[in-house]
C-alpha cells in the first residue's frame, strides 16, 4: 500500500510546474537572459545595430541582452545555428539581407529555409546603396556615366564585395544597356581602394566605407538608390531623379528568431524596436552611419523577405548568373 502511495505522490509532483517553467510561459517572457547573434565579426554595421536593439531589450523586458558575434562564410553557420534553437524567445539573430535574402538566390543549397526556418521580428535599419565613381573620371551624373560606358564597352568595369552589391549592379546594368564587367573583391574596404585607385570605374555600395571618401573629393557620388535623399549627401539625387526609377535597392536589417516563437513573444519585442528606433538620439546615431531607422511590424518583414528574394532570384537569372 506504502509503495502505491509514493507513486502516486511521485505521479502528482512531477505533474506539478517546476521552478523552469515560467520560463517557456509566453506571458512570463522574459524569465531568463536574451541571447543575441550576430553573423559577423564585432563592429561592423551589424554588430553596432545588434548592440543598440539588445541595450533597449534589456533596459525594456528586464533581462540581459547577450551579444554573441558567430562570423562564418555569408553568415551561413549562425543562421543554421538558429533555425534549430528553440523558438522560445531566448535565441535571436540580427540579420541583414545577405545570409536571409542573398545565400538563397546565390546558393544553390543552404541548411536553412528563409522562408520556412525564421521568425522574422521587425526590420530595425536599412541601407541604401550610392552610385559612386572615381572623382577623376569625367562623369558627374548617371546619363554621363551610362553614356561613357556605352562609349567604352570593353573598359568599364565595377567593384563587388557582396551579392547586393554585384545584383544591384546588375540591376542597374538590366535597366541602362550596359556592359560593366564584374570585378570581385573580399570586402567592401578592398573593392573601394580599387575604386579610389581607378582599378575599377565604378561601385554600388553601402554608405559607411563611401562617406569619408566622397566628402573628401576622391569619390563622386552619382545617385542614392533610395526612394528619398540622404541626410547626410542631400545633394545626390535618387535614382529615380537620376532617370533610374525601379533600381531602389537597400540592405535590410532586423532581429529574427527561429521559426515557431510565441505571437506575445515576437509582438513585445517587436514592440520595443519600434519604440527604439523612434527615439531621437537613436534615429540620429543610425543616421550618421548612413542607417535608416524602420521599426516594422514582422508580417510587413516577412512581405519584405518574399518580395527580395523573388526580385533578386529574377535579376540574377536575367544577368545568367548560376547558384554556386
Amino acid at each position: 500500500m506504502n509503495r502505491i502511495w509514493t507513486c502516486i505522490v511521485l505521479a502528482a509532483a512531477l505533474a506539478l510546474p517546476g521552478p523552469g517553467a515560467a520560463k517557456s510561459d509566453p506571458a512570463a517572457y522574459p524569465a531568463k537572459p536574451i541571447r543575441l547573434i550576430v553573423p559577423y565579426s564585432v563592429g561592423g554595421g551589424t554588430d553596432i545595430l545588434a548592440r543598440m536593439a539588445g541595450k533597449e531589450i534589456a533596459e525594456a523586458l528586464g533581462q540581459p541582452v547577450i551579444v554573441e558575434n558567430r562570423p562564418s562564410a555569408q553568415g551561413i553557420a549562425a543562421m543554421e545555428h538558429l533555425a534549430h534553437a528553440a523558438p522560445d524567445g531566448y535565441t535571436l539573430l540580427m540579420a541583414p539581407s545577405g545570409p536571409l535574402v542573398m545565400n538563397p538566390v546565390m546558393r544553390k543549397s543552404l541548411p536553412y529555409s528563409s522562408e520556412k526556418d525564421f521568425s522574422p521580428i521587425s526590420i530595425v535599419g536599412r541601407l541604401p546603396l550610392l552610385v559612386t565613381v572615381n572623382a577623376s573620371l569625367p562623369v558627374h551624373t548617371v546619363d554621363e556615366l551610362v553614356g561613357y560606358a556605352k562609349a567604352n564597352p570593353e573598359k568599364v568595369s565595377y567593384a563587388s564585395s557582396a551579392a547586393l552589391f554585384q545584383l544591384a549592379t546588375e540591376l542597374f546594368k538590366q535597366k541602362t544597356g550596359t556592359r560593366f564587367l564584374a570585378i570581385p573583391y573580399k570586402s567592401s574596404g578592398e573593392s573601394i581602394t580599387a575604386l579610389v585607385g581607378g582599378q575599377v570605374t565604378m561601385a554600388i555600395a553601402d554608405l559607411p566605407p563611401l562617406t569619408a571618401l566622397i566628402k573628401s573629393g576622391k569619390l563622386r557620388a552619382l545617385a542614392y538608390t533610395n526612394e528619398t535623399r540622404s541626410e547626410i549627401f542631400p545633394d545626390v539625387p535618387t535614382v529615380a531623379e537620376a532617370g533610374l526609377p525601379g533600381i531602389e535597392v537597400a540592405t535590410l536589417v532586423g532581429l529574427i528568431g527561429p521559426a515557431g516563437m510565441p505571437g506575445e513573444v515576437v509582438a513585445r519585442l517587436q514592440n520595443v524596436l519600434v519604440k527604439m528606433v523612434a527615439k531621437p538620439d537613436v534615429r540620429k546615431r543610425f543616421l550618421d552611419i548612413g542607417v535608416e531607422p524602420v521599426g516594422s511590424t514582422s508580417e510587413a518583414y516577412a512581405s519584405s523577405i518574399r518580395r527580395d528574394l523573388e526580385r533578386w532570384a529574377a535579376v540574377a537569372e536575367t544577368a545568367g548568373i548560376q547558384p554556386e
